[in-house]
């Protein structure tokens, strides 16, 4: 089946009426990749997105080239395509992402202030709230899933503000989002959300009482086991 271009309907941003301004389209695209606005057949051509996004061709050109350079795209004929990464490739970004991550929890048991805190108990409860929701869907919808694994890339991301370290906050950014195309067929099970609730409130624990070892410890060990999940799955997978 050939691939299709991409369609030009117009973006949130352009139905409403304005064009994203430059500085905004590289976010623009990279948050429409992240949300599965083009499907993995669709070519990313400059033309129809110039179109799409309501801007002329060079800023389309730029966003492309920043968006293969993060990994979410390729090179595929004429324009781009939608990186579909490999189950080698989901497992070496969370080799990557552990590493980082627990020093980043580190960080914000060390570094963390009273708002930072804040938004973490907020988020925390906003998991719990969208994990029993997940739990009570059977089958789980589209929604409920979606809401769930928002609300859990949103406490990640607070802890990785909350160790104030730039560098570290932009690499995760980068390493998730891979995550986010890479690997969108893993799903939790029951007892898995359970075994999420009780690490998430290792960690918070650790952070609240300014323990970066412990803080350190509990994150890589939540997030070896996420990797473990993932390569059990991709290994039933094979047989």
């Amino acid at each position: 089946m050939p691939a299709r271009t991409a369609p030009a309907k117009a973006s949130p941003a352009a139905d409403e009426g304005h064009a994203p301004a430059p500085g905004t389209l590289f976010e623009q695209v990279r948050s429409d990749i992240l949300a599965g606005e083009f499907g993995a057949t669709a070519v990313l051509q400059e033309v129809p997105l110039a179109e799409r996004y309501k801007v002329s061709r060079t800023p389309v050109r730029e966003a492309l080239a920043r968006l293969e350079h993060e990994g979410l795209v390729e090179k595929a004929g004429r324009g781009y395509r939608v990186r579909s990464g490999t189950p080698e490739d989901v497992l070496e970004v969370y080799e990557a992402r552990i590493v980082l991550e627990g020093q980043a929890a580190a960080g914000a048991a060390e570094r963390r202030g009273e708002l930072d805190l804040a938004r973490l108990d907020h988020l925390h409860a906003a998991v719990l709230a969208a994990h029993a929701d997940l739990a009570e869907s059977e089958p789980a919808g589209q929604e409920a899933a979606d809401a769930e694994r928002s609300t859990h890339s949103a406490w990640h991301a607070t802890i990785w503000r909350a160790s104030h370290n730039r560098t570290i906050e932009t690499l995760l950014q980068r390493l998730t989002a891979q995550l986010r195309i890479y690997d969108r067929g893993t799903r939790e099970t029951a007892p898995d959300l359970e075994q999420t609730r009780d690490e998430h409130e290792r960690i918070l624990a650790a952070i609240r009482d300014r323990r970066p070892e412990d803080a350190r410890a509990a994150m890589i060990e939540h997030l070896t086991r996420a990797r473990e999940v993932r390569l059990h799955r991709f290994g039933s997978e094979t047989r």
